[in-house]
């Protein structure tokens, strides 16, 4: 017999062996490929990202070069290729702080939600009661209150005429500023 050779059953290991760690346990090839895919996705989720959110996630180097790299990137197959090389470096990298960023960013955290929602019902309590800005002055020293006063007479006007509500927006987005501080 030299072409095949015959299966030895005296050689195999028996499932009590093989339970209980004779054989050390490892991802099947076809799990290493859907965490390579689902890398090469959190890629490029962050690709898509401007510039500025990508500046505050925390990740090395060379991914971040690599990232805009690809932002640059028009052509088709030489973006396939530099995905592929992200989802390479993402491999290196721990993925649990980014896919925590990525979810920040995208407001898909529940702590990122209950913050919006929280900031929401500040502005509603705002609009309602114009001394709510005394307790903001007192939670941030440093709050432009006469801003915040005016984009809050700027927001009722925008109610009563039916204007779009580019004041209302703002106004929320002030608000965040003075949570991020």
């Amino acid at each position: 017999m030299t072409g095949r050779q015959r299966y030895n059953h005296t050689k195999m290991k028996n499932l009590e062996d093989l339970e209980s760690g004779g054989v050390a346990a490892r991802p099947s090839k076809s799990q290493r490929k859907r965490d390579m895919h689902a890398l090469q996705d959190m890629g490029a989720e962050l690709v898509e990202l401007p510039l500025e959110r990508l500046a505050r996630i925390e990740m090395p180097d060379d991914l971040r070069q690599a990232l805009r790299e690809a932002q640059r990137l028009t052509k088709h197959e030489a973006r396939r290729r530099q995905m592929q090389y992200i989802g390479r470096l993402m491999r290196d990298v721990d993925p649990a702080p980014l896919r925590e960023a990525l979810d920040a960013v995208k407001g898909a955290s529940a702590v990122e939600t209950a913050r919006q929602h929280r900031l929401e019902k500040l502005r509603e309590r705002l609009l309602e009661d114009e001394s709510v800005l005394t307790e903001i002055g007192a939670a941030h020293p440093g709050a432009d209150i006469t801003r915040l006063r005016q984009l809050r007479r700027g927001t009722l006007h925008e109610r009563e005429a039916g204007k779009p509500p580019k004041h209302f927006r703002e106004l929320f987005r002030l608000l965040r500023e003075l949570e991020n501080e």
